[in-house]
């Protein structure tokens, strides 16, 4: 026997992938509470511009509290009608005293009703991700603060590379966190009413339509669009771009914490690692691993609505339907996501012997090209190249350093003296503008905070 539909449950996976918060601002009672409230707007705007009684819209604000509606019931007969808002306004309408019935959901459509209850949800939520978002970006210009004269080596391709500071890599997600929160504050800006009525023309209000649109809009604290958008989908797109580039962000620090607290690196610990069910001497980077299972699933909840943006006519036959629980799934995992790298930064472990004793498990050899550019002037780049090629090609051979093989070539010190290369192959002192770039990070993170 099939378990009768509830909008209550979470299932065994959701708590891994949400928080009690935007499980909470997104659950169908939100929705619907949302839906609620652009109905008591409505009301509220329309009374003021003289469209119906001030009685009538006080009787319908009162009645839209979400405890007085059966959310299950609602939503089982959504079915019949693909949208759960005729349910919904019925229900309303049998609260109501007679002399209030005629005049609830006056003029509007059931996608005004529920486009509207997307941004205020979308609204609710993006307060979550941009909390959590700050206060991530607050923990790695701590931490770039404080390692910026932590040397490590750098990777490419997954390879050694050249020496920079974790405060440098911490300063690089810095800017991406940052430049996150403008986006997404940016889009919160443009979230906007919908009503249109039943063909974008208010024609139920007659001339009044313009009017109850503006009120209705200042009532809810959203932005007045210049038109209806009911086919018009570039804000829901532009949502689900914000979302996914704020995914993105926080996958990349998730997936280099998740690389750098490898056992053979172990440069990086997270601070509540988990165990396994099978090798108890394993610690795992669930924090990293959670942030990682979130964010994969974000670029096709994206790609799903941004898929669904050509919409035919003035009204969508299944393209708008389609947006509703990808849009309340992407909120979710990017605010859970959000929230677990919150909480990854703040009791993020770092190891600085480890990141020196792995910045010189090739003996100096990644000194190379500093060692090459003291040449140069003297031997020119072919000859400075060549020349210490040769040298990196000995020093693996006979198991020596960089250094080693530098002071005894006879070619080196005709051109460089031994202070010359040691301070040539000290990595301390290749960091280039590493120490510059983490100021420029600090100082834009500053200066967006004071906005």
């Amino acid at each position: 026997m099939t378990k009768p539909y509830s909008s209550r449950s979470d299932g065994l996976f959701g708590p891994m992938f949400g928080t009690p918060a935007v499980a909470e601002r997104t659950s169908a009672a939100a929705w619907l509470q949302a839906m609620l409230d652009f109905e008591s707007a409505l009301a509220t705007a329309q009374a003021e511009a003289g469209v119906i009684p001030l009685p009538a819209a006080e009787e319908i604000a009162r009645h839209c509290r979400v405890e007085l509606f059966d959310v299950d019931s609602v939503a089982e007969r959504a079915v019949s009608s693909a949208t759960p808002v005729i349910a919904l306004v019925r229900d309303l309408t049998a609260l109501l005293d007679d002399d209030a019935k005629p005049h609830v959901h006056r003029g509007a459509t059931s996608q005004d009703v529920i486009d509207t209850a997307a941004m205020l949800v979308a609204r609710d939520v993006l307060e979550l991700i941009l909390d959590d978002l700050r206060a991530a970006a607050d923990e790695c210009a701590r931490l770039a603060e404080q390692h910026r004269d932590t040397v490590m080596i750098a990777r490419s391709l997954l390879q050694q590379a050249l020496p920079t500071t974790f405060g440098c890599r911490c300063a690089t997600w810095l800017v991406s966190l940052d430049e996150a929160v403008t986006a997404l504050e940016r889009v919160r800006g443009r979230l906007a009413v919908q009503f249109g009525g039943a063909a974008g023309t208010l024609s139920a209000l007659d001339t009044g339509g313009v009017r109850v649109l503006a009120l209705l809009a200042t009532e809810l604290g959203l932005a007045e669009p210049v038109v209806p958008w009911h086919t018009d989908r570039t804000r829901i797109a532009e949502l689900a771009g914000a979302l996914g580039t704020a995914a993105g962000a926080l996958g990349k620090i998730a997936q280099d914490v998740e690389l750098h607290a490898q056992t053979e690196v172990g440069e990086l610990a997270d601070g509540q690692a988990g165990g396994s069910s099978a090798m108890p001497h394993k610690q795992n980077p669930v924090s990293a691993v959670l942030v990682t299972a979130a964010t994969r699933r974000v670029p096709g909840l994206v790609a799903t609505l941004l898929s669904a943006m050509p919409q035919e006519y003035e009204r969508a036959a299944g393209a708008w339907q389609s947006e509703w629980e990808p849009l309340t799934e992407l909120l979710r995992l990017v605010a859970a996501a959000s929230a677990q790298t919150r909480r990854l930064l703040t009791g993020l472990r770092v190891h600085p012997e480890k990141m020196a004793a792995n910045l010189d498990l090739t003996r100096g050899l990644v000194m190379a090209e500093s060692a090459a550019g003291r040449l140069m002037e003297s031997l020119g780049r072919t000859g400075a190249q060549e020349l210490v090629a040769g040298l990196c090609r000995r020093a693996v051979r006979e198991g020596t350093s960089l250094r080693a093989e530098l002071l005894a070539d006879q070619r080196v010190r005709a051109v460089l003296s031994e202070d010359e290369v040691v301070a040539a192959t000290e990595p301390a002192g290749y960091l280039g503008s590493a120490p510059a770039f983490i100021d420029r990070a600090l100082t834009a993170h500053a200066e967006l905070e004071k906005r």
